[in-house]
């Protein structure tokens, strides 16, 4: 049997996650981080993108899409707190292309740099949640 740690996947709404996974892969402020059994005690902030985990006893890797948040490692335990997390399996492609589409009209129109700054991050999330729905879309075929 495969050492495992126990993993949380919450947003402020709802926990989507919570059970043993042999290793975590998301995308830290810095580059993808992977985390495995026994790793050391972290704290860090993650960017809008997807969560792999591998489950104990099944082949696929479990999807989430997150919109950042904040990555804790303590021995045995890893929590995501994510401003968003969604399931690989719940993401909606045309939600998705419609928030990237309002994103871009909006950084075009500039009309302040408070609403561009807004925009450039309704975009970077609507992009990870596309790329997200990529990697599923080539885990299933």
């Amino acid at each position: 049997m495969a050492m495992t740690m126990h993993v949380d996947v919450v947003s402020a709404e709802e926990s989507v996650f919570s059970g043993l996974a042999e290793f975590v892969v998301l995308p830290g402020e810095a580059g993808e981080l992977g985390i495995l059994p026994g790793h050391m005690p972290l704290l860090t902030r993650i960017k809008p993108g997807t969560v792999r985990l591998r489950l104990p006893d099944q082949e696929a890797e479990e999807l989430f899409f997150v919109a950042g948040g904040i990555l804790e490692v303590q021995p045995g335990k890893v929590t995501v707190l994510a401003d968003t997390a969604i399931r690989g399996k719940d993401l909606d492609e045309a939600k998705a292309l419609e928030a990237k589409k309002n994103a871009e009209e909006a950084m075009a129109s500039r009309k302040s740099e408070l609403d561009y700054a807004r925009a450039q991050g309704e975009l970077a999330e609507a992009i990870a949640q596309l790329a997200a729905i990529e990697k599923l879309r080539k885990r299933v075929h």
